[in-house]
Formats: structure tokens, C-alpha cells, sequence
């Protein structure tokens, strides 16, 4: 498959807008190429993660929190140019979902080790990064302010008011 085809699901992904054409080549050009077969499992929950996997082409489906198979429940498709595992390729992960390949799926391999060895030595490409993943990190934090700022309210609420009866005090229903 020619570098540009496999460089096309890189540029739509948020993380890898900003490259330079030459870092998202060397990125590519570095990656591992993997095909695989309808039923293989590209990531499988509770295993530890090296690398993230980026989608180039196929069907693939995320199974349910349930454990049930594609086949009975359908699953959650992933599309075209999805990136699984994405924090693999910097840090290690333990995989929360499994996902299974449907049809033929192409798709690249970005190594943590790899993509290590490409930060240490392109500063430039290290920072991207680093920004992008604080950027991240600082909307998450904004997020979590918001639902503790609902959640204090929600505690601080005046009780719902009591339905009042012409019921005397020391009276109580049979």
C-alpha cells in the first residue's frame, strides 16, 4: 500500500493534525503493517498494550461490556481510521474492550518503542504531543469542575417540601 494511503487516516485523527507532512511520513514509515483476518482479535480487554493501532481499511467491532460476541449482538462498529489504544504508543495500557476485525482490516502498528525513539530524536514532534495531551487533560480537569460544581448543588438543595395531612400529630393510620 503506497506511504499517502496509509498517511490519509492520520490526518483526520485530532492528535496527528499539526504535523509536518515528513514527521507524519516517518510515523507511517515506521509503523508496523498488519492485516487481519475476519474473527482476529486486534486488542483484547485486560491484556497489556505496546502499541496503538490505527485503522487504514475493514470492519472491525468493539464487543459489548457484557462479553457478548459481534455475531449476537452487533457490537459497536468502529469505523475506517479509528485509533485504538491511542495512550499505548506513549505510555503502558491495559486494554478496557476487545475488538474484533469482521472483515479484512488493514492497519498500522504505531509502537511505543518506536514512537520514542521518533520523540527523542524530533523535539518538535515530542512537544506536539505533550500539547495535545495537555490540552486533554485540561479539558478533562473542566469537565470533572462541572459535574463537582453540579454534585455540590445538587447537596446543597433545600430538602423537597413535606406533604402536610389534617392528620393529628399522634395519629396513625391503620
Amino acid at each position: 500500500m503506497a506511504i499517502d494511503a496509509l498517511v490519509k487516516p492520520l490526518l483526520a485523527l485530532p492528535l496527528f493534525k499539526g504535523l509536518t507532512p515528513l514527521q507524519l511520513t516517518e510515523i507511517v514509515r515506521r509503523a508496523e503493517r498488519i492485516i487481519y483476518r475476519p474473527g482476529d482479535v486486534i486488542i483484547a480487554e485486560d491484556e497489556t498494550s505496546d502499541a496503538a493501532i490505527v485503522i487504514v481499511s475493514g470492519s472491525s467491532v468493539r464487543i459489548n461490556d457484557n462479553g457478548e460476541a459481534p455475531q449476537k449482538s452487533g457490537g459497536e462498529p468502529l469505523p475506517e481510521g479509528a485509533m485504538i489504544a491511542e495512550l499505548a504508543m506513549f505510555i503502558e495500557i491495559v486494554h478496557t474492550t476487545t475488538v474484533i476485525a469482521q472483515s479484512p482490516v488493514k492497519a498500522l502498528r504505531l509502537t511505543r518503542q518506536k514512537m520514542h525513539e521518533m520523540m527523542q530524536a524530533d523535539t518538535e514532534l515530542a512537544q506536539h504531543f505533550s500539547s495535545c495531551i495537555i490540552t486533554r487533560l485540561k479539558l478533562l480537569a473542566n469537565d470533572v469542575k462541572a459535574v463537582d460544581t453540579l454534585m455540590e448543588q445538587a447537596t446543597i438543595a433545600p430538602p423537597p417540601p413535606q406533604i402536610r395531612t389534617n392528620m393529628p400529630v399522634d395519629a396513625h393510620p391503620a
